[in-house]
């Protein structure tokens, strides 16, 4: 069946309305973590959990007008090149429409620029946890027990830049809080069909999944599209690999967090120090030696708490060094994190 979208910005002839399936839908309250990293991060498969962060203030506090009151003209980052006023960005949001689309704020990490609203998303959401992220063995730069935590704010029609998937082999894990926002994805091996950019592999030269292209885009009309629409409660499992595009469909606030599991060890060495075939050097080949061997110490340590869930949580270390569950882990929303890194 195909179904006109939020998406759609140009009724040319040559553009056709996507075809597409709905993204699995199930509620907190019948999904245990254990559950879901079972049915849903293992075998990367989307899902949409409902329900979530009932205990956030956030979701009864914050709407555009909260923003703006509280923080005012405070220098916010909204994209790569762009930092405007708090209280002028929420302006423009509320303006922005599907004919005239507004910024869409997706470079701001709470931990750095809004710590002070941190309190408000205790506790942390189980579904969401940063897995290796969060572990102190991790190297420097991928030290994120927040698993990267951001604040997504938009308008009417406007949208993240580019479908795209993550980068560093990470899930990712959306949740909304005020308004109502529409996800794409496709998943990893319809990744050729999307147009990949040759110079950014992980961004598709698609402009539009909902209205398709296809005189440009032919390859687009055989892959297979999913779909779904946020509202407030709702979290959207991104698994790695997959390709996705959002857009609000009112004006929306949400939250993003990343998480990283062993099964992509693999697809986070490469993407930090190449292949053997990309960089053969000397310095490349040690730097995955050494992440390969970090990689089976995580392993270890992780399948230790599986197997032998009492013997691990006597021993602490291995709770310590290899967190697998927010259960386990200190609450990372309670301290600010400074940056050690850009983040794609």
């Amino acid at each position: 069946m195909a179904h006109d979208g939020p998406f759609a910005t140009d009724m040319a002839p040559c553009r056709v309305a996507a075809v597409w399936q709905p993204i699995e839908k199930i509620d907190a309250d019948d999904l245990s973590y254990e559950h879901f990293l079972e049915k849903y991060m293992r075998p990367g498969r989307p899902v949409v959990i409902s329900n979530v962060g009932r205990q956030w203030a956030a979701m009864r506090q914050w709407t555009p007008a909260y923003f703006q009151q509280r923080f005012g003209s405070k220098p916010m980052p909204i994209a790569y090149d762009e930092t405007l006023p708090f209280d002028e960005f929420i302006d423009r949001v509320i303006a922005s429409s599907a004919d005239a689309p507004g910024p869409y704020m997706h470079r701001s990490f709470l931990h750095e620029v809004l710590p002070e609203v941190l309190p408000d998303l205790i506790p942390q959401n189980p579904y969401a946890f940063p897995r290796r992220y969060a572990s102190p063995l991790m190297p420097t730069r991928w030290q994120r027990p927040d698993g990267y935590l951001k604040l997504l704010v938009g308008g009417v029609g406007s949208k993240f830049p580019v479908m795209h998937y993550d980068g560093e082999a990470a899930h990712a894990a959306i949740t909304e809080i005020y308004g109502d926002k529409e996800f794409i994805m496709y998943a990893p091996e319809d990744g050729p069909k999307l147009y990949p950019k040759p110079e950014r592999p992980n961004q598709s030269s698609v402009d539009d999944p909902a209205m398709q292209d296809l005189v440009r885009f032919p390859l687009l009309a055989a892959a297979v599209q999913y779909r779904t629409v946020l509202k407030p409660g709702d979290m959207i499992f991104v698994p790695a690999g997959w390709w996705h595009a959002a857009r609000a469909l009112s004006v929306s606030i949400s939250v993003c967090t990343n998480m990283l599991d062993g099964m992509h060890w693999n697809g986070l060495t490469a993407d930090a120090y190449g292949t053997p075939d990309s960089h053969p050097d000397m310095k490349s080949r040690l730097k995955r030696s050494w992440m390969r061997g970090l990689g089976v110490l995580l392993d270890t340590l992780e399948r230790l708490q599986v197997e032998k869930p009492g013997l691990a949580h006597k021993l602490v270390f291995p709770e310590w060094l290899a967190p697998m569950s927010a259960a386990v882990a200190p609450e990372p929303s309670r301290r600010q994190i400074h940056l050690r890194r850009p983040t794609d």
